[in-house]
C-alpha cells in the first residue's frame, strides 16, 4: 500500500483548494457558470447593463425626461432625438431611460419582499407543521386563486396609486410561490438526522430553522427571486398601462405605452415600440439568467454527479 506524502498532487491540490479565498472561489464559481451556460451569462451581462443604465439614468440620459418642448411634438425618430419625441415634445429615450428607474425599482423590491415573506413564512409552516400548517396552506391556496395580474389590480385599486401600493401589491402575488417551494424543502429537512440531533440536544425550535434548515433554502430563494423578476416587470408594465401603477409625470414602461393612446386613434410607431423593446428585452434577460441559476443550483439538473 502507498504511504500518504504530503507533497502529492493529490494532497497538493486539497491544499491549493482549501486555501482559496473567499474571492478566488467566487470568481471561480462564476468561471464555471459561464462555461456551462453561456446562454445565460450573456443574458445576465444584458440584465446588469440594464441595472446599471437605471442607476446612471441621470448621467447618461441626453435631455430632461419631463422637460417639454412644443416645437417638436410628436416627432419621428431622427438625430436630435434618437428614438423620437411625445405628443408634447419629450424626448422618447430620456423616458424609456428613466422609465428603468422606476419599474426595476418596483420589480425588485416587490420580488424580494414577496419572496422573502413567503419563504420565511413556508419555513415556518413547513418546520412547525400542524394547525398552523393546515391554515397556512388554506390562506396560500386562496392567493393562487386569484391570477397575479387581477389580484394585483385589486390591492392597487382598493390601496389607491403610489410606488409602495404597486409594491406591496406585486408583492402580495409573489408570496404564493416562495411559500409552497421552501415549505417543500423544510418539510424534507426537518427529519434529516442532524435536525433531529439538534432537537434532541434541546435547541429551540428558532434555532434549528435558523441554523439549519434556512441556509438550505438559500438556493431555491435565489431562483425564485430571479425568475420572478421578469413577471414582476410585466404585472408593474400592466399596473402602469392601466392606470394603476406609479401616477405621471414619473415615467415607468408601462404609462410610456399608456401615454402612446394620448397621441390619437393610432399613436405614433416609435412611443409603441421602443418601452415594448425595453419590456421586452429586460424580461427575456431576467427569465434566462433565472433558468441559468436553477440549472447551476439544482443538483438535479446540472449533468454531473
Amino acid at each position: 500500500m502507498q504511504a500518504y506524502s504530503p507533497s502529492s498532487p493529490a494532497s497538493s491540490a486539497a491544499v491549493d483548494t482549501a486555501v482559496l479565498s473567499r474571492p478566488a472561489r467566487a470568481w471561480r464559481g462564476l468561471r464555471n457558470f459561464v462555461r456551462r451556460n453561456p446562454l445565460s451569462a450573456f443574458w445576465g451581462v444584458v440584465a446588469a447593463a440594464i441595472l446599471i443604465m437605471a442607476i446612471v439614468a441621470p448621467l447618461i440620459a441626453p435631455h430632461d425626461p419631463l422637460k417639454a418642448n412644443f416645437r417638436r411634438m410628436s416627432k419621428p425618430p431622427d438625430a436630435q432625438s434618437y428614438f423620437g419625441t411625445d405628443q408634447i415634445g419629450r424626448d422618447n429615450l430620456s423616458r424609456v431611460i428613466y422609465g428603468s428607474r422606476s419599474s426595476l425599482l418596483v420589480a425588485i423590491a416587490a420580488v424580494l419582499l414577496g419572496t422573502t415573506t413567503g419563504s420565511l413564512w413556508g419555513l415556518a409552516s413547513g418546520y412547525i407543521g400542524g394547525r398552523f400548517d393546515i391554515v397556512s396552506q388554506r390562506i396560500i391556496e386562496f392567493l393562487q386563486s386569484f391570477p397575479d395580474l387581477i389580484l394585483a389590480m385589486a390591492i392597487s385599486m382598493a390601496l389607491g396609486t403610489g410606488t409602495w401600493t404597486v409594491i406591496v401589491a406585486i408583492a402580495v402575488t409573489r408570496i404564493p410561490f416562495g411559500g409552497r417551494v421552501v415549505r417543500a424543502v423544510a418539510l424534507s429537512l426537518k427529519e434529516i438526522a442532524y435536525v433531529e440531533a439538534a432537537r434532541g440536544i434541546g435547541a429551540s425550535t428558532l434555532r434549528i430553522m435558523a441554523l439549519h434548515i434556512l441556509p438550505q433554502c438559500v438556493a431555491p430563494y435565489l431562483i425564485l427571486a430571479t425568475t420572478h423578476l421578469g413577471v414582476a416587470i410585466i404585472i408593474e408594465s400592466a399596473l402602469g398601462f392601466l392606470g394603476l401603477g406609479i401616477p405621471p409625470p414619473t415615467p415607468t414602461w408601462g404609462n410610456l405605452l399608456a401615454d402612446s393612446l394620448n397621441s390619437g386613434l393610432i399613436p405614433p410607431w416609435w412611443l409603441v415600440l421602443f418601452p415594448g423593446l425595453a419590456i421586452t428585452i429586460t424580461v427575456l434577460a431576467f427569465n434566462l439568467l433565472g433558468d441559468g441559476i436553477r440549472d447551476t443550483l439544482d443538483p438535479r439538473l446540472r449533468g454531473t454527479r
